[in-house]
């Protein structure tokens, strides 16, 4: 079983930055696509950004593209998401996500196999 686990979020004024960290945990994960996820209270889970561990190919979401970046560190099952020029409209929970086979999408939540338990991030006007 995998286990993942974010940290990272807090709050922030609007224009500053926060980078979120997801571990993989338990057993070892052999998987090849991470991803980021967001919820906002009343809204569906979004997918923000995915990146493969082997190729390093990242996507976003359009109101992300440009001041989010993923990236990750395999020799510690860790990835990253830094996220620059913070909008109110980015508060949400943040979720990290992991799948064994980088198939599909990688912003469809449905796609993943593995979540972790969310991190807030809540951005002020």
């Amino acid at each position: 079983q995998v286990q993942l686990v974010e940290s990272g979020g807090g709050s922030v004024q609007a224009g500053g930055s926060l980078r979120l960290a997801c571990t993989a945990s338990g057993s070892t994960y052999s998987g090849n696509c991470m991803g980021w996820f967001r919820q906002a209270p009343g809204k569906e889970r979004e997918g923000v950004a995915g990146i493969g561990l082997i190729s390093g190919v990242s996507h976003y979401t359009d109101s992300v593209r440009g001041r989010f970046a993923i990236s990750r560190d395999n020799a510690n099952n860790t990835v990253y998401l830094q996220m620059n020029s913070l909008k109110p409209e980015d508060t949400a929970m943040y979720y990290c996500a992991a799948k064994l086979v980088c198939r599909g999408s990688s912003l469809i939540a449905s796609t993943y196999d593995y979540w972790g338990q969310g991190t807030q991030v809540t951005v002020s006007s």
